[in-house]
């Protein structure tokens, strides 16, 4: 049996020390050039400090205009690199294993951020006052996909251990593999092997430019209505990622009990289908130690949590034991803050339903 504090292994040889993953978090805690804040890093160290096998930044913009909310963490100019240089290293400190995640909002971007029209793979309805998208250009998709490899580069030459490539959660690429948001008639659009044309771009500009040992994680929404994504698309990109050079994939379920029609949770549809063929990250609603023990009996490689890290820094020393129960929401600010949370990041979190005590 498959236990949390057990060492696993990416497909390139990166071996992780424990099967815990701190899933990317918006925090808004990073300064207006995109710079990483002091409170940023601090939050990060800490949880590698409390045994994390992997941390994972806040998704992070490789382009200016890809930004979809403010405090934002980018990654999009050599700027950056110092500041990312001190989280890597101090990531390293305590024997975890850092990773960027890479994005671009598309037509999440809201104009009253950038100055600009969002833009996305098709011309999309956004909202009343957003209006629609506009199409990307063939020019404009070509100069994202080397903004990604860019941005990975900075992230290896700052000494993180490797990527995640964002696309879920409805963000620009997610828009690409959609059926619904991608209705182009070019070459990045068509069956869903040709809507991934986008993502292969983009993961093969990033390893032309870093190292064999630099690891390629790919995060994706298995179901997405409001994109046009069914499982079954996705089970045919996971198959064609395969042949990819990437080292992990990580699933993000939201709420990793939900059943499919098959009567089988997301994860065990996926891993199944995958067949211990690449690593497989999975995330979503995981609290307890037992909820962790249930997502590695479904076939996870890899428990990413991301809520239950906020109070409780060092989950990873407890999730191995299947009676570890840490408490549930809402939480005080002053014990947020105690855990390295800055004031920003809680007076963002007052916005989730129930979860700081003076919060919605």
């Amino acid at each position: 049996m498959t236990s949390m504090d057990e060492s696993w292994t990416l497909r390139n040889g990166l071996k992780i020390h424990h099967r815990s993953v701190l899933a990317a978090m918006t925090n808004k805690q990073s300064h207006d050039d995109g710079c990483l804040s002091d409170n940023e890093i601090n939050f990060l160290k800490r949880r590698a400090k409390g045994g994390f096998g992997i941390i994972t930044t806040a998704a992070s913009h490789v382009q200016q205009s890809g930004q979809g909310w403010t405090g934002e963490m980018g990654v999009w100019s050599d700027h950056h690199i110092p500041g990312l240089t001190r989280l890597a290293d101090g990531i390293r400190e305590y024997g975890s294993k850092s990773f960027a995640q890479l994005f671009h909002g598309g037509m999440r971007c809201p104009s009253s951020l950038t100055g600009q029209q969002a833009v996305s793979a098709s011309e999309n309805f956004i909202s009343n006052s957003e209006g629609s998208s506009r199409e990307m250009t063939i020019e404009e998709v070509n100069e994202t996909i080397r903004s990604f490899a860019n941005a990975a580069k900075r992230c290896e030459d700052a000494g993180f251990d490797g990527v995640e490539l964002h696309g879920a959660h409805g963000y620009l690429i997610a828009q690409f593999l959609g059926a619904k948001t991608n209705r182009r008639s070019d070459e990045f659009g068509g069956d869903v092997l040709q809507r991934m044309t986008f993502l292969n771009k983009i993961i093969d500009a990033v390893r032309e430019c870093v190292s064999p040992k630099f690891s390629i994680l790919v995060r994706l929404s298995p179901v997405s209505d409001d994109n046009g994504i069914r499982l079954e698309d996705t089970l045919i990109v996971c198959e064609s990622l395969l042949s990819k050079s990437i080292d992990a994939l990580h699933i993000s379920c939201w709420d990793v009990f939900e059943t499919h029609t098959s009567g089988n949770t997301l994860t065990k549809e996926i891993s199944q289908f995958i067949d211990n063929r690449i690593p497989i990250i999975s995330t979503g609603s995981v609290w307890t130690g037992e909820d962790a023990h249930f997502l590695l009996q479904e076939g996870a490689d890899g428990v990413g949590v991301a809520r239950v890290a906020l109070p409780f820094p060092d989950w990873p020393h407890s999730s191995a034991s299947l009676n570890y129960s840490p408490a549930k929401p809402p939480f005080s600010p002053g014990m947020l803050m105690d855990a390295e949370l800055s004031s920003i990041f809680v007076d963002y979190m007052r916005r989730w339903k129930g979860f700081v005590t003076d919060g919605k």
